[in-house]
């Protein structure tokens, strides 16, 4: 189990295609406080260096969404990959 598979579950659950949450939001669904990468528009770019381990990439893609910090900084947008066949 890591701090993001509360993520996942609540990705898995979400009906919508596409929705945006907000760091704190993020924050009281997983019970933690994110770390001070996450306001990096990178550190949530779900394609970026798969090589690497990246919790959180992780939790999104095996819930079938691909994660966007948007522009304010301060939110990340959630779509559901096209590919995905669980919804």
């Amino acid at each position: 189990m890591n701090d993001y598979d509360a993520l996942r579950d609540y990705l898995l659950r979400h009906k919508q295609t596409e929705f945006v949450l907000t760091f704190e939001q993020i924050e009281e669904i997983i019970g933690a406080a994110l770390p001070r990468a996450a306001n990096r528009a990178s550190w949530w770019d779900s394609l970026r260096s798969p090589d690497i381990q990246m919790p959180q990439r992780e939790a999104c893609l095996t819930a079938g969404f691909i994660a966007t910090r948007m522009p304010d900084g301060q939110s990340v947008r959630f779509t559901k990959r096209k590919n995905d066949r669980r919804r």
